[in-house]
């Protein structure tokens, strides 16, 4: 509302593209950020769009930089979880436990407070202090049977240290506790579990071409076979023309001979009748 009607709107657009494109395709929504950013550098939603594609593309200096930006612009506290998670990318993970106990934390909602104990717990692995990871992960939260947006990152991050730290009974456990609660698919709970249950999936597509490829004739075999084929036949051909001429000869040798019998017959008569 602060930018000229004209302004917002380019602004808006940009911003509507970041969005859409961010998961799909981070490299186009990171360079939809640059445009915005570069149109109205000064307002917090901006910075926070541009904070958000640079942390998709792993730019987390930058990332970080926009985030820090856009808290002093509005004062809130909801990126300090993807802040202290930036620490974690530029390889700072004691910063980002540090952060993990400020004050900040208190302020933020329940499904903040969930995700900074994600990137905590991130951070402990990051030291490879993985028992420390699992009591971290520990809480209300993750013991509670019901399901929230995010029962199953919660459950699923504590499945896989759990695994990690060599207890994989444990860890078979949460992650089929995970697919109950990922309705939406967001992990690959399903895919760690099967794997665990030693279970191979194969794709039947994939099969199925491979047996089209093994039924296949390639264009130069199918070249070779339709001259083989055309070889084949004029040789039938020719057998057969060979053939009636053969008839033909063999006929006209017979009618010869028949009429040389009857010559000689004639004349073999013709005695006779003088005598008589």
């Amino acid at each position: 509302m602060s930018l000229p009607k004209g302004l917002a709107e380019d602004v808006s657009r940009n911003l509507v593209m970041v969005a859409r494109l961010i998961d799909e395709d981070p490299e186009s929504a990171y360079a939809y950020s640059r445009i915005a950013l570069r149109l109205a550098s000064r307002v917090a939603a901006v910075r926070e769009a541009a904070g958000f594609a640079a942390y998709a593309n792993q730019k987390f200096s930058e990332a970080l930089a926009e985030f820090r930006a856009a808290r002093r612009m509005t004062g809130g506290v909801e990126l300090w979880p993807v802040m202290a998670d930036c620490e974690r990318g530029l390889g700072r993970p004691e910063k980002a436990l540090e952060m993990a106990g400020a004050p900040e934390v208190q302020k933020l909602d329940k499904a903040s407070q969930v995700e900074m104990r994600l990137v905590a717990a991130g951070a402990r692995r990051d030291m490879d202090q993985l028992d420390a990871a699992i009591v971290t992960l520990q809480s209300p939260e993750l013991a509670s049977n019901s399901v929230q947006p995010w029962t199953a990152r919660l459950r699923y991050a504590y499945a896989d240290a759990l695994l990690a730290a060599g207890r994989e009974g444990e860890a078979r456990e949460w992650f089929a506790k995970t697919v109950e609660s990922d309705k939406d698919g967001s992990t690959d709970a399903s895919d760690r579990l099967a794997e665990l249950d030693g279970v191979e999936f194969v794709d039947a597509l994939v099969e199925d071409e491979d047996e089209g490829e093994t039924g296949q004739v390639t264009a130069p075999e199918a070249e070779t076979e339709v001259r083989a084929e055309e070889e084949h036949r004029d040789e039938d051909e020719d057998d057969e023309i060979e053939s009636v001429t053969t008839d033909g000869v063999s006929d006209d040798v017979d009618d010869l001979e028949d009429e040389d019998d009857d010559q000689d017959d004639i004349e073999d008569d013709a005695p006779h009748r003088s005598e008589s």
